[in-house]
């Protein structure tokens, strides 16, 4: 019976020992939290841990630097019915695509695959653009013709002129017929040109610099998203190209690329 009692004792003096320990790790878990939290300073104050996800929640126990805890916990908080984040659009929306009036064209005098153009773009003065059109538009076509101009590309220098911007057009894919992008009638010259629903002409972003579309290499980005519909509609993806007026389009080319 003593070895019964005795055995009783160590079970009782053992388990009082396990519960002890028990508490010690949660006391130290507990501790290592707030230290965390503490460690976190303002990021704690606009973000909560109990919103992350069980793998950013991990981490925050992790020895990783607080800014990638941060942004983990930033991308796992996105507010429920917040429209997801499109990189393309984004970089479509910080060009500068204008409605432009041909006021008149000629053709270069060094290079007999250019035309002249001046354009007005809304601006105080009209802008000199060089464009490869000779073969594939008349010339008296272009002659106070509205048209789509792309206008914070980086000035170019084209056989003597320097060209400060660029007509856009659309074109089939052996590149033999070739056609301006024509802004809706009633499109008024200067008027930025954007992608999407007629909501959101007011939520473009400033226009990129032209070195900012250079360096980031923005236009080569865009470029190869934009095409003509079924119904010569002028698109980003599935973005119409608008202005107030309208939808940018062209005469007749479907399914065409656009440059």
């Amino acid at each position: 019976m003593a070895a019964t009692i005795a055995r009783g004792g160590a079970g009782l003096f053992i388990s009082a020992f396990n519960a002890r320990l028990a508490g010690k790790k949660r006391i130290s878990s507990a501790s290592g939290f707030l230290s965390i939290l503490r460690s976190h300073g303002s990021a704690t104050n606009r973000y909560s841990f109990l919103r992350s996800s069980p793998a950013a929640s991990a981490r925050a126990y992790s020895s990783e630097p607080p800014q990638s805890v941060v942004g983990e916990v930033e991308s796992s908080t996105v507010e429920e019915g917040d429209p997801p984040i499109d990189p393309l659009r984004e970089a479509a929306d910080t060009l500068d695509i204008r409605v432009g009036r041909i006021l008149k064209a000629w053709r270069h005098p060094e290079a007999d695959s250019l035309y002249v153009e001046e354009v007005d773009v809304g601006e105080s003065e009209p802008r000199t653009i060089c464009s490869g059109l000779v073969n594939y538009i008349p010339l008296e076509q272009l002659q106070d013709t509205k048209v789509v101009v792309l206008a914070n590309l980086k000035p170019r220098n084209m056989r003597g002129i320097k060209s400060n911007g660029m007509l856009m057009a659309a074109s089939d894919e052996p590149h033999e017929n070739v056609e301006l992008l024509i802004p809706p009638e009633g499109s008024i010259p200067g008027e930025r040109i954007w992608f999407g629903s007629e909501e959101d002409k007011d939520k473009q972003p400033d226009a990129a610099s032209p070195n900012q579309v250079q360096k980031k290499k923005i236009w080569e980005a865009v470029q190869p998203h934009l095409k003509t519909t079924n119904d010569c509609l002028a698109v980003l993806a599935a973005n119409p190209m608008r202005t107030s007026a309208g939808v940018v389009a062209c005469k007749s080319l479907k399914n065409a690329r656009i440059s």
